[in-house]
């Protein structure tokens, strides 16, 4: 007769949850692995988080040149000339 399946203690449980919050199972030739999650931000993946969020300088500053874009689209924005007198007619 097959052994009876008993249930787990609530530590056990916790550790259960905490390896699937932290693990992940892969296939690699044929065999199932556990590797580390990638780290998220917010739900996004940190590359990808730093990607839309960077501004050029940041980029620049910590050497990630492929991910500026290319014309300075981030720059016309910062670089606009400011009026701080109002448009009047001289005459």
């Amino acid at each position: 007769m097959a052994k009876k399946k008993r249930k787990l203690t609530a530590r056990e449980k916790a550790e259960k949850a905490r390896r699937k919050r932290e693990f992940m199972t892969i296939f690699i030739h044929g065999k199932m692995k556990r590797v580390r999650r990638p780290q998220q931000i917010d739900g996004i993946d940190a590359d990808e988080f730093v990607r839309r969020n960077a501004d050029p300088l940041w980029l620049h500053a910590n050497e990630m040149w492929e991910d500026i874009e290319e014309g300075g689209a981030g720059l016309e924005e910062i670089s606009r000339p400011v009026k701080t007198t109002p448009e009047k007619d001289p005459f």
